[in-house]
This record gives C-alpha cells, structure tokens and sequence, in this order.
C-alpha cells in the first residue's frame, strides 16, 4: 500500500460505502457495507479507492482500472489514457516517483460511475464522471415490506389465483380492524357492495387504502400487472413510499439533467465511429484512426450517443428515440436526471432503437437524438428509414443505393423497367438477404440475370416502410398541391411540402427521383416515361394515413401526378 496523508475520501451514490483510511496510509475496503453489495447485481461488491503521492489519481472506478498521472511523471493506462476504464487492460509498466515499480493488470471491462476522490481541483475542460444520485435508492430501501395478513379460516369460493391473504365478503371496518394498524399489512376481500369484485386493503401512512383488484392472467390495479399480490403490494408500497417522501424532488429532478453534459466517451469517439462505419471499405475505416485501439465490447447507450454527436463523418438526422416500458433486473438509473428508477417491474422506459434508459416522466424531455444501434436493428426491410440510415451512418438506405447502382449498370434500357414485374420468389431472396448480409449482399447478373428482380427488390423496400417516404403527416398536403389548377402555383405548392419532409426521407426521395429522371432518358428504350413511372411509384411512395380503400382509389390519380411533377421538376424542386 501507498502511504498517503488523512484524507476525506467520498463516494458520490453510497455514502456508507468508503475505503478506509488511517495511518496515513490508504486500504482496500471489501465493501462489506457497501449498499451496492446487498443487492443481487451484477454491479461487483468491491470499490477501491487509490492514491500514490500527494496529488490525486485519477477516478477510483468500481473494480476496473486505476489510471493515472502523478506529479512527477506521466504513467497512463495504455487503453483508456486515464479518463475512465472502459476496455482498460492494462498499465504501461513504469516507476513511480518513489522508486515502486508497477506492472500489467486485467480488470472487467465496465464504464465509471460510481466514485470520484474528492480533493482534486478538476480542469476547466476536464470531464466529471457523471454522479449517479442515490436519494431515490435509498428511499426505495427504506419503504415498508409488504406483510400478508392470513386469514385463520377456508375461505368459500376463494378465488384460484388468491391465496390465504383472501378473507371473503367482509366490510371496509373490518379490513381496517384486521391490518391492526401495522405499516404494510394487507389483506384482499370481496366487496359488499358489489359481489364478484374484489378490493385490496392495504395499510400505508397510518390508513387503510382500498384498491379495486383485477385479474387477467396477472394481478393489477393500475398499468403494471404482477406475476403475484406479494409483487403487486411490495411495487405499491415503494411507489407509495417515494412519491409520498420525494414528490417535490421528483417533481424537480428534470431540472438539472446530466444527459447534455455526458462528455467521458470523448476518448472512445474513434472507436464508435470505426464500428458504425462497418459499411464503408477498408480505406475508410482506416483513415478514422491512425492508432490501434482495443476494440470496445460494450458502450453504454449514453457513450454512444456522446460520441457520436461529435463524429463529423455522422449525417445529422434528427430522429427521435423510440420509447418502450421497460421492466429492468437490478438497480438501474436514469439516463436522463441520473435518478434512480425505482419499483419491481415497469421502472422506467428504454429506447428500442439506441438503448437510452430513463424515467417515462423524463422521456418527455429527451431531445430527439436517437443514435441507433446495429445490434439493435435485426432487419432491413420494414425497418424505420431514419433509424436505418442513422444506424449504417449513411445518407440514405443502403438498398437504395445499391439496387439503382446495380439497376444504372444494366438495366436502364430494359423494356418496362418497374413496370414489369420479378419473380416474387427471387424478390423475396433478395430481400433475405439485404436483411442477412447488409450491404454484403450480392445481387449482381452473376445471381440475379433479371433486372426486374432488383428492380421489385426496390419497390418492395418502399412499399415494406413502416413511414412511406412521402410520410403521413404531409400526405394530404401533397394531395392538396396537386389538387391546384395553376401549374407554376402547383409546381411551387409541391416543393413548400417537400421541405416539410425528413431530412433522411427527403435526400432519399431526391436521390430516387434523380434516378427516375435517367430511366425517362431511355424512354425510346425502356417506353418507361414519367407518367408511366408515376403510375408505378405513386402507391408506392406515398399511402393515406387511415386504411382506406376508398381514399386510396380516390387519390391515385394524385398520386400519379406528384411523382410525374417530382421526376419532370427534379432540377428545380430539389
């Protein structure tokens, strides 16, 4: 151990979690206190805090790495370079001022968060760690356990999925005088009032609340159903408990959120960039980095999101984040506020697309910076266009651009080009394996000698859209600009609505449009014109937002109109 002067040592989310320090020298403390390790986590029980001379480390991190630069010398760790243990294997072995020697580590591999030695004056331009708050948590420990008051006698026509807490039709005096007043206690009954329906009486801040109980394969009284009454009254009394103790604070807590001044993933931006690049060739992976790093298992969706806002190789499309409910297991925090989301199940909501996790209160609050994860995008048909090309780090689908590339090569003077239809089988295969292979799929003559083929690969993506291109929202503006007498009024009305567009589904509708106009080019060839095509692409491109048939016949012939006005003004609208 280093010797060390007394120092205050704090960890910022368990105060009662401490490295013990006496004698001037610094120990390790197993974390027998720690309120980490009671919980059943996957968060490791152990914490160590470090410190070699008198100026400070750097992060103690939670049983990863210990990076760091003396007063003396600069000794860093070769793959996190001091900043946080993300991926962090090993030291640069070196002396210290001392004279001790220091060698090689191997420490899981796992992001920062908990602890921060508090001495340190911290650089203007350094990062702080985020500090993951533990009111909530603590707040949660601290809620009544539910107490299951059994009822002495069988109970006639109990109800299968009620066990001995059921006390039959009795009256709300009774319940009342059952629970005896002790904190947590609860009992279900069926109601005198209303036979058939049941009631559960449970005690909370010194009164008995009635809360009509349902069934429907699970037990719930509210949103959340429970496997079990036990989970149901233990999840009620945390919420009860919290809102109850914290409601002004919770109120508050997205006040001062963490989630714009998540800067720690500053030194993994290169790595990020590298693995979302996966679809440019080998020169271009290459040229974002000139170093060898480590390569990063798991980043956060927080590191991600930090990196990638700063990746100048990244299209800057706003998306927004897909929010789910989402029960987590173990502790979690909120991504947002830095809060903890508390209760059994439904703590919170995750962001099916990137993998943010945060409070539904503070969901609301989220800007719309969805940075999608390819480990998270299982296909490529019928996925979202924006969060796949946020996802490949490209400007427009992927299917897109190689499907014309391929089309451009060798089929701009076939006969009936998109009007003539591929074998559905092989449109299929196609799509197989755009969503298998990605950008490796091979569609070339060699597998694919009729062009038609890619061509219905092409239309099946649009029409596989879960948004068309041209989205719902301005559908019936479209409809209404091509409703105009005045061409030159209708021409100007169109492009007005083509600005309202995505900026993901307006560069691919541009570039589409570009290839269209080539494909008119070869009208002598092809006897593809752009009413032709405008017949094709139409239904294609854009449908009603209601499911109607009678919409859709109606407004054909207007949809037919603006691809033909999109592909004939391409020069001018876009």
């Amino acid at each position: 151990m280093a010797p060390v002067p007394n120092m205050s040592i704090s960890c910022s989310v368990f105060p009662e979690c401490l490295p013990v320090v006496s004698s001037g020298r610094l120990e390790e403390n197993p974390g027998a206190d720690c309120g980490v390790s009671r919980l059943q986590t996957s968060f490791p029980a152990i914490h160590y805090a470090w410190r070699a001379t008198e100026k400070i480390l750097r992060y103690c991190d939670q049983n990863i790495c210990y990076p760091y630069k003396n007063s003396y010398s600069e000794q860093e760790c070769d793959a996190c370079t001091g900043v946080r243990g993300a991926g962090c294997s090993k030291f640069r072995e070196g002396s210290r001022n001392n004279g001790e020697r220091y060698k090689s580590h191997d420490m899981p591999s796992l992001p920062c968060r908990f602890f921060r030695l508090s001495e340190r004056e911290p650089d203007a331009e350094e990062y702080q760690p985020p500090i993951w708050k533990s009111y909530l948590y603590q707040l949660q420990q601290e809620a009544p356990r539910p107490k299951r008051i059994i009822c002495p006698r069988e109970v006639e026509n109990r109800p299968k999925y009620y066990g001995r807490e059921f006390h039959g039709i009795i009256s709300r005096e009774q319940a009342d005088e059952l629970l005896g007043g002790v904190e947590g206690a609860y009992i279900l009954r069926e109601s005198q009032r209303q036979p058939g329906c049941y009631t559960l009486a449970l005690r909370f801040g010194n009164q008995t609340l009635n809360y009509r109980l349902f069934h429907d394969g699970k037990h719930f009284v509210g949103e959340k159903r429970f496997e079990s009454i036990h989970d149901l009254v233990t999840d009620g009394l945390i919420t009860l408990y919290i809102e109850t103790k914290a409601a002004e604070y919770i109120a508050k807590m997205t006040t001062n959120p963490i989630y714009e001044h998540i800067g720690y993933a500053t030194l993994l931006r290169e790595k990020v960039s590298r693995r979302l690049s996966r679809s440019k060739n080998e020169s271009r992976k290459a040229s974002v980095s000139n170093e060898e790093h480590t390569p990063v298992e798991k980043i956060s969706s927080l590191v991600r999101r930090a990196a990638l806002t700063h990746n100048d190789n990244h299209f800057n499309y706003e998306k927004t984040h897909n929010f789910k409910v989402h029960t987590f297991r173990g502790p979690h925090w909120c991504e947002y506020c830095a809060n903890f989301m508390w209760g059994l199940i439904a703590q919170g909501v995750r962001c099916s697309d990137c993998g943010l996790n945060v409070h539904k209160q503070c969901s609301k609050h989220v800007p719309n910076d969805c940075q999608p994860d390819l480990k998270r995008i299982k296909k490529v048909y019928c996925c979202d266009l924006t969060t796949l090309v946020k996802a490949h780090n490209t400007q427009r689908p992927m299917v897109v651009d190689i499907c014309i590339r391929e089309i451009e090569a060798r089929g701009l003077k076939s006969e009936g080009l998109y009007r003539v239809s591929g074998f559905t089988e092989h449109i299929e295969d196609v799509k197989m394996a755009f969503d298998r292979d990605g950008e490796k799929a091979d569609i070339s003559a060699n597998i694919y000698p009729d062009i038609n083929i890619i061509t219905g690969a092409l239309k099946l993506y649009f029409r596989d859209l879960p948004i068309p291109i041209i989205t719902y929202d301005t559908y019936s503006k479209f409809i209404e600009a091509a409703k105009i007498s005045n061409a030159d009024e209708r021409l100007e009305a169109v492009h007005e609505v083509l600005m309202l567009l995505p900026p993901a589904h307006y560069e691919t509708l541009r570039y589409l449009m570009i290839h269209l106009k080539k494909v008119t080019m070869n009208e002598k060839d092809n006897l593809m014109n752009a009413e032709n095509l405008g017949i094709v692409f139409g239904p294609t491109l854009m449908r009603p937002p209601e499911d109607s048939t009678l919409t859709t016949l109606h407004d054909m012939r207007y949809q037919k109109l603006i691809v033909q006005i999109l592909i004939e003004n391409e020069d001018v609208l876009f």
